[in-house]
């Protein structure tokens, strides 16, 4: 085993004997900041957008279609607004080079009568601004792999570690104030363990961390006591 493989944080998953327990060695941490009540009402809807770039680094495409997808789902489904057709039909007042940089300054804009007509047609009440992304921190071990005649095979041990860390900020247009922020940050550690035939043990952080994001988001735009998020729709 490569001395790497001996970093205390894949030893507090599992011994190599157990390796299998290192799928479900992961790290959450939820945050929330509630600056004014709220409450989504029926015929509203909400929008996801990635933070402009100006601002921080923007949440990746397949991040943020997932915690939309999650919103809407069930019976008690949010109504979520597809960010390309919102970016669309309000073009080019909420592109990343244009958009407010902070929800007092949507005030101004709608003072603006097309831009106030077409976001009424959207329907959107909230944009929900995403910031954040999926990074490798760490890893070690080596594995390798080899093949002879009658035999192949993989020996060895290999670890890596990612972090999912993600900000949500909620603007309310109707009052043209930010409602506040919800975080989430998930840290997990993977392996594969070579014994002739590869054995992989993926911690699936990014997939945690847009679960635990869309049930804390819906709580948050529902009113809900904060400290009980509904991840029901995992």
């Amino acid at each position: 085993m490569s001395p790497a493989s001996t970093d205390p944080r894949v030893r507090a998953c599992a011994a190599i004997g157990a390796g299998a327990l290192l799928a479900s060695c992961m790290t959450a941490k939820l945050d929330e900041n509630r600056i004014a009540p709220m409450r989504i009402a029926k015929g509203e809807a909400v929008v996801i957008l990635a933070k402009p770039q100006v601002e921080g680094t923007g949440a990746e495409q397949d991040f943020m279609s997932c915690v939309g997808d999650k919103l809407a789902q069930g019976g008690d489904g949010l109504s979520v607004y597809g960010n390309e057709d919102f970016q669309d039909t309000m073009y080019p007042w909420f592109e990343p080079s244009v958009a407010p940089v902070r929800a007092e300054n949507v005030a101004l804009l709608l003072e603006r009568p097309k831009v106030s007509r077409r976001l009424g047609e959207t329907g959107v009440r909230y944009i929900v601004w995403l910031d954040g992304n999926t990074r490798k921190t760490d890893g070690g071990g080596s594995l390798a792999c080899g093949a002879a005649p009658g035999i192949a095979g993989c020996i060895g041990f290999g670890w890596w570690e990612k972090q999912s860390d993600y900000q949500a900020t909620v603007w309310d247009l109707k009052s043209s104030k930010s409602a506040g922020s919800v975080s989430t940050n998930v840290t997990g550690t993977s392996a594969i363990l070579g014994l002739m035939v590869p054995l992989p043990f993926v911690a699936r952080v990014q997939a945690t961390a847009c679960d635990r994001m869309a049930g804390q988001l819906r709580t948050f735009l529902k009113g809900g006591d904060p400290s009980v998020a509904d991840t029901g729709s995992r």
